[in-house]
Parts: structure tokens; C-alpha cells; sequence
């Protein structure tokens, strides 16, 4: 079975909506490495259609123009895309194509596909938060930024059940930012 990550840019208060707002003061080459790691880790990416939008609008030309970042774009670009949306897409930018299907369904088929590599996710909350609750998700990559934005769209809703998590790993970083990657447990942890 393939292994499914997410990664999200995430502040301490929980906001992971909007990250070009407060993000970019943090980024560094450390935090470059990590994102690069957890995305050319994989053969596909799943992405959710606003996410799609904004990659296909800058990545493609990132790679046409050949700059400090055009070999990650290639990558990208070469990777085969899935796009979770209800709506009709014209998808621009190569090797892109429609989730098919019920979304939990249609995922836990592709995790049973034959590939070399892993499945990755880079934003698309909505999407994140439905395969955490349904058990899907392997490891989420969360950078936590030393900063609490107070507004905004937060990695989890109120009033949804808990979901258990077990550390997997933890490194932080010059800039304040730490690096979490996280993965399923089967219980809540038991305080000492």
C-alpha cells in the first residue's frame, strides 16, 4: 500500500488558512528542504481544486522561465496530478486529472495502485481533514510557525471527535519554525 502525506503550513494557533499572509517571514532553506522532501518523496499528488489553481498558475511558468526553482517546477510538473472537486476543470497544466468518485473511496483505491513512490498533499485542508477523519493519511507534515495569526481557517473544526496522533518526528528550525510529522495512533495517549 502506497503511504499518504500532507503537508501544511500551520501557526500556533491552529490557523492554516491564508499562509501567504503570514508565512513568508519564516522561509528558509531548511524549511525549502522539508517541503521538497515531503513532495518529491512521491510519484502523484492529490490536491484540492484551489490548491490545483494556485500551483497550476505559478509552477508552469516557474519552470518555462528557468530560474533558482525551475527543477522542483519540472518535478512537479512531471508528477501525475489528481484534482478532488465537484466542479468542471480545465486543467492547464500537464499530467492533471480528476479525482473519480467518492472521495474516501476513490483514495483508498489509489493508496492500493502499484507505485514506486508516495501519494502527497500540500494544502488542501478541506480535503486533509476529511481523509484524517477517515483514517487515510499516513503522515501530516506540519511546519508550526512561531506566530499566532488569531484568524482564519484552523486545521480542525470544533465538535468533530478526536483524532489520535503519534509523534513521528520533530526538528526545529533557525527561524522559530518546528517541523512535526505525525502519524495515526490507535488511542489517545495516556498523560503520565
Amino acid at each position: 500500500m502506497r503511504k499518504l502525506t500532507a503537508g501544511l503550513f500551520i501557526s500556533l494557533d491552529g490557523v492554516v488558512g491564508e499562509p501567504q499572509e503570514w508565512h513568508m517571514p519564516y522561509f528558509n532553506d531548511e524549511m525549502g528542504a522539508a517541503v521538497d522532501a515531503q513532495l518529491t518523496s512521491a510519484d502523484t499528488l492529490l490536491l484540492g481544486r484551489r490548491t490545483y489553481e494556485t500551483f497550476a498558475g505559478a509552477w508552469p511558468q516557474r519552470e518555462a522561465e528557468g530560474g533558482e526553482d525551475a527543477e522542483f517546477a519540472k518535478v512537479l510538473g512531471d508528477m501525475r496530478k489528481i484534482v478532488v472537486t465537484r466542479q468542471d476543470l480545465t486543467f492547464t497544466w500537464r499530467n492533471s486529472e480528476r479525482l473519480q468518485g467518492d472521495l474516501i473511496e476513490a483514495v483508498a483505491a489509489l493508496k492500493n495502485e502499484p507505485g514506486e513512490g508516495d501519494i502527497a498533499m500540500s494544502g488542501s485542508v478541506s480535503v486533509v481533514r476529511q481523509l484524517l477523519a477517515a483514517g487515510l493519511l499516513d503522515e501530516l507534515h506540519l511546519l508550526v510557525h512561531p506566530v499566532a495569526v488569531r484568524k482564519g481557517m484552523r486545521l480542525f473544526d470544533e465538535g468533530e471527535p478526536p483524532i489520535p496522533l503519534r509523534l513521528i518526528s520533530a526538528k526545529p528550525f533557525t527561524t522559530g519554525v518546528v517541523y512535526l510529522v505525525y502519524g495515526p495512533a490507535q488511542t489517545a495517549a495516556a498523560g503520565a
